[in-house]
This record gives structure tokens, C-alpha cells and sequence, in this order.
């Protein structure tokens, strides 16, 4: 299974109508999602534009949680995890969490297949053992190209996809 691995919106609603058009290309049936909508009306358009099973965890600039709560509600598919998620999926354990520091502990622990973190708007990919940790890098597109990520359950592998000039 491929799932579609995003980060730190921060209400940029363009760049997430761009990701999400690519995350329908890579086939992702599945959502996970790091942090940092910012306002509901983020995960409203995420919740719209994305069909398949959605997880998401809390980041620091998510501050009126209540009302992405009630956003949340309103899609069957939406599931808000606070402030981590610890999920099987297709066999493997995975860890979401939106600071980086608290993921690259729970990669070295040993006890996931996968960790995803967010929060510093950097792409990476590291391994631990057999533990994959990779951040998606940031929807917002601050420090660079807005980018997201693809995690594939087969083979623990994950890739970055990034904006390109003419995407």
C-alpha cells in the first residue's frame, strides 16, 4: 500500500490543492498527516480532497484544537490523534508525531517499522536498525520547495515528492 505522508500546511491552500492532485498520481489510499493545518479550514480542504483514511497529529501552531475537532467530525475518513499516533498498518507498526526530536527517539527505540515526524519544514530520510524515520518535508513551501512524501508498506521505502516550476 502507498500512503500519501504530508506536513505543516499553515493554511497554505494552494500548495495543498497542488499536493493533493499529485498524492491522487501516486495512488495513496491512505493519509497521514504531521501537523500544522494552522486554521480548521485546512483540514476541511484535506478532508475534502482526499477520500481515502486520513490519521493526523497535532503540531505547536495547531491552537484552536477544539474547532479541528468539530472539522474532524464532520468526515468519517478523518481520525485526529493527540499528540501521537501508533497505528498498524499492512502489518507494520508506525509512529506519527509532530516534533522531530520526540520521532527520531521512537525510531531508535526499536519498537516501530516506521516513524514520521514534521515540524521543521526539512525533508529527510534516516533508518535505525530496522526502523525508517523520514519527515515530509512542509505543504507551506517557507524554506523551500512545498514538498510531501510516499511511504510504501511493501518495502518500508519512502520518497519525496516536490515542486517542480511547472507542476
Amino acid at each position: 500500500m502507498k500512503v500519501a505522508v504530508l506536513s505543516d500546511i499553515h493554511d497554505n491552500l494552494d500548495h495543498l490543492a497542488w499536493a493533493l492532485k499529485w498524492v491522487q498520481e501516486t495512488k495513496a489510499e491512505r493519509l497521514f498527516f504531521l501537523g500544522d493545518f494552522c486554521a480548521p479550514f485546512s483540514l476541511d480542504a484535506l478532508g475534502e480532497g482526499f477520500e481515502g483514511s486520513i490519521d493526523a497529529v497535532f503540531g505547536n501552531n495547531d491552537g484552536d484544537q477544539f474547532l479541528l475537532s468539530k472539522v474532524a467530525s464532520k468526515f468519517d475518513h478523518v481520525t485526529l490523534h493527540a499528540p501521537l499516533a501508533e497505528l498498524t498498518v499492512e502489518g507494520r507498526k508506525v509512529a506519527l508525531q509532530h516534533y522531530p526530536e520526540i520521532g527520531k527517539r521512537l525510531a531508535q527505540s526499536g519498537a516501530y517499522d516506521a516513524v514520521f515526524s514534521g515540524h521543521d519544514h526539512l525533508k529527510y530520510i534516516h533508518n535505525f536498525e530496522d526502523c525508517l524515520w523520514a519527515n515530509p518535508g512542509e505543504i507551506m513551501g517557507r524554506l523551500g520547495a512545498p514538498s510531501f512524501g510516499v511511504w510504501d508498506t511493501v518495502d518500508n521505502s519512502f520518497s519525496h515528492i516536490e515542486w517542480q516550476i511547472n507542476s
